[in-house]
């Protein structure tokens, strides 16, 4: 090595960034004089399976910088390179699924927000943003962990930057350069980051990090960060540009089109740098067309699903305006610009967000066109404003409005307050309370939530608290159920066997939640969920789960056409079994089965995916999904399937398709989309999708073909 690295008395690692003034190119070849006269890091620790132990494989990275970028270059040095796993070349692909590094940047040094960078041997780009630790939106029972723009990791989220990749007989080698102007930061002149690297080698599921980090957490964990000391950012404002054109050919069958329409638009999007922090974000007409459309879901319940955030505007600095928890977001952008799944045109607005003197602030408004018979036209407006503490402590407020701009009267509000306090390094509790105004609404209108969480080497215990009022009505948020008191606890023993049959982990848990009517205290529902997850050192798993369930009906349910479930309380058993193998493996498969009782009657179900990957060239999957549902009201069967394929010709490059079938709302749909990608996200777009209906609609339902272009231009800065 070319130095060694300091400690400060936490343990906690010190790097010397090394200033550069010819800066090295990014071509996958680490040969450039500057790598030859920076300091060199190394001595990574495994997080997993063998916490605290020295990593099995040698990994060593340098951190240069200029007045316009950090550098970094690392060596993962392999004793088997044959059996390194490149993974799909295709961006933002399961980094858990292939060997793989990432870099985190803490740049204001808070310890809960970060920037996130990485790859795998394909030399794909890897990014997103870290709120609050990775513990998702407001609360610990938040699992969206990785789904979407309001979750703790925020994958969605597109920046501008550069890697390359090689590999030879010794391991691979990667090679970064992220621009300060993607990045946001503070306005002091001399300043230490918050900085760690995390390797995977897949084959061994090994897990290591510089900077140590305990076993329980991830690499999300930035009071654990290491540091990046002597940067020198400069304090430049930037303005990027990024307009679109588009050209369809579309026909609506079900809305009575004879004949194609060929509609063009344009539009986009214009992002200043306020400060350094600060960034605002203007829209002009904008458009979507390039975000890959939703998987469809199986939804036997009385409740709406959730599906992630997903469209570009809307993903910087997500996890500012989250708030609440996955059965109880204040905020969800999904509400503006979709309604009832159709999408409503979004004339215009701005987003600012980021730093302000020590203050987390974000503000959004939109106006939307509306659509006769569905919406009206709106205006949303969002104003949120947190302050963060040391050991994940933080206290925060938002409001959100919607107002119909052509209706007298017709608007809803949301006021909330949330807060989070850690306790140490294990204990952290969270709280929110909120009102809703709505006209005509004079009811309970409150929501509250209280969770704790305990994490440690050897256990996970949590417990929550919710109320929600009958007449609790956030229109731009996501409260799939109204009028209901919620008590929420488990306990997670982890047991780590030594070399028994290949076994890494076995995690026994059991887990109570219980609904009741707010007024009534009658049981809704409630589950004990008795489990133990066994996984395996390649990453195989299998859950099998035994859940005692209760549902009880204050009025009939319509649980499928023609099938009315009357009132009452129903109890019973269902097994709820999951199962994965090596999901990295050229040929892999993971599934679920349900078989117990369901209502008033019995259920059998499960479904499974099956994957096939040639190289980073080539994955296709097929999914499927099946219940059969035998009550005395009646019996039905509903029925999903999907066709994934994915052609990655670089990692710039794509064409893919996903074709889908559900009988529960009779339409067979398929979106093909090819992507020729450049700055940020922004590329070519060739999309087309068709809905076919099969049963009670019949024949075409729609069909389009959309051709895309936007691009990312830099008026100044950057």
């Amino acid at each position: 090595m070319a130095g060694q690295v300091d400690r400060d008395g936490s343990n906690r690692r010190t790097l010397a960034v090394s200033g550069i003034a010819e800066p090295p190119a990014i071509d996958d070849a680490l040969d450039d004089p500057a790598w030859a006269q920076a300091q060199a890091a190394g001595d990574f620790i495994q997080r997993t399976p063998r916490d605290g132990e020295p990593a099995t494989q040698e990994t060593r990275f340098q951190v240069l910088c200029d007045d316009q970028a950090l550098y970094i270059g690392v060596w993962l040095l392999d004793s088997d390179p044959g059996a390194i796993v490149d993974g799909e070349a295709i961006r933002d692909y399961d980094l858990q699924q292939s060997d793989a590094v990432r870099l985190i940047f803490d740049t204001y040094k808070d310890e809960q927000n970060g920037f996130i960078f990485g790859t795998n041997p394909a030399g794909i780009e890897y990014d997103g943003q870290v709120t609050n630790e990775g513990q998702g939106g407001g609360g610990q029972m938040s699992r969206r962990m990785q789904r979407g723009a309001g979750s703790g990791f925020n994958i969605n989220w597109d920046a501008d930057w550069d890697v390359a990749t090689s590999r030879d007989d010794h391991g691979w080698y990667a090679e970064f350069r992220i621009p300060f102007s993607t990045l946001r930061y503070g306005s002091a002149e001399n300043q230490d980051w918050g900085f760690n690297i995390w390797r995977k080698v897949r084959r061994d599921n090994e897990e290591s990090t510089w900077s140590p980090i305990p076993r329980e957490f991830t690499l999300y964990r930035l009071s654990s960060a290491g540091t990046l000391t002597g940067l020198q950012p400069p304090a430049r404002r930037t303005a990027l540009l990024t307009p679109y054109v588009l050209g369809s050919a579309e026909r609506d069958y079900l809305a009575g089109d004879e004949e194609f329409s060929y509609p063009g638009e344009f539009g986009g999007e214009l992002k200043l740098q306020v400060t350094q922090g600060l960034t605002l974000d203007l829209t002009y007409n904008t458009d979507f067309a390039q975000v890959e459309v939703d998987e469809a879901q199986i939804n036997l319940t009385r409740f709406p699903l959730l599906f992630p955030e997903k469209r570009p505007f809307f993903l910087e600095n997500a996890g500012y305006f989250t708030v609440g928890t996955r059965e109880a977001e204040l905020f969800f952008s999904r509400r503006i610009g979709i309604a009832e799944g159709q999408i409503i045109a979004i004339d215009g607005g701005g987003r600012i967000s980021g730093r302000v003197a020590g203050f987390n602030v974000g503000g959004l408004f939109l106006h939307t066109q509306g659509e006769e018979g569905l919406q009206p036209k709106n205006a949303y407006g969002v104003a949120r404003l947190a302050r963060e503490f040391p050991n994940r402590t933080r206290v925060g407020a938002i409001f959100i409005t919607r107002d119909a701009t052509d209706r007298s009267g017709d608007y809803n509000h949301t006021y909330g307050i949330d807060g989070q306090l850690g306790i140490g390094e294990p204990i952290t509790i969270s709280s929110f309370v909120a009102k809703t105004e709505t006209p005509d609404l004079t009811g309970i209108d409150h929501a509250f939530h209280i969770d704790g969480a305990f994490l440690s080497r050897e256990w996970r215990a949590t417990a929550a608290y919710r109320e929600i009022g009958d007449d609790f009505n956030a229109e731009v948020g996501f409260v799939p159920r109204l009028g209901y008191r919620h008590f929420d606890l488990s306990l997670l023993r982890y047991l780590r066997p030594d070399d028994l049959i290949g076994l890494r982990e076995i995690r026994p848990h059991v887990h109570w939640n219980h609904y009741s009517d707010y007024s009534s205290g009658f049981t809704e529902s409630q589950q004990v969920h008795l489990d133990t997850h066994f996984e395996w050192n390649n990453g195989a798993l299998f859950s099998p789960a035994f859940n005692w369930v209760r549902e009880g009906l204050e009025e009939d349910f319509e649980v499928a056409p023609g099938v009315i479930v009357p009132p009452g309380t129903y109890d019973g058993w269902e097994a709820a079994w999951r199962f994965n193998t090596n999901e990295s493996a050229v040929l892999s498969f993971s599934g679920n089965l349900n078989i117990g009782t369901f209502l008033s009657g019995k259920r059998r179900g499960g479904g499974g995916t099956i994957t096939y990957r040639y190289g980073s060239f080539l994955s296709t999957s097929l999914r499927f999904d099946y219940n059969d549902v035998d009550l005395p009201e009646g019996h039905f069967t509903t029925r999903l399937g999907g066709l994934r394929l994915g052609f990655y010709f670089t990692p710039a490059i794509s064409l893919q398709s996903l074709i889908q079938y559900s009988d529960q709302i009779d339409i067979c749909s398929a979106n093909v989309r090819f992507a020729w990608l450049n700055r940020a996200g922004t590329g070519l777009f060739v999309v087309y999708n068709e809905a076919q209906g099969f049963d009670s609609l019949s024949g075409p339902l729609q069909r389009q073909l959309i051709v895309k272009f936007n691009y990312m231009f830099t008026l100044w800065g950057g």
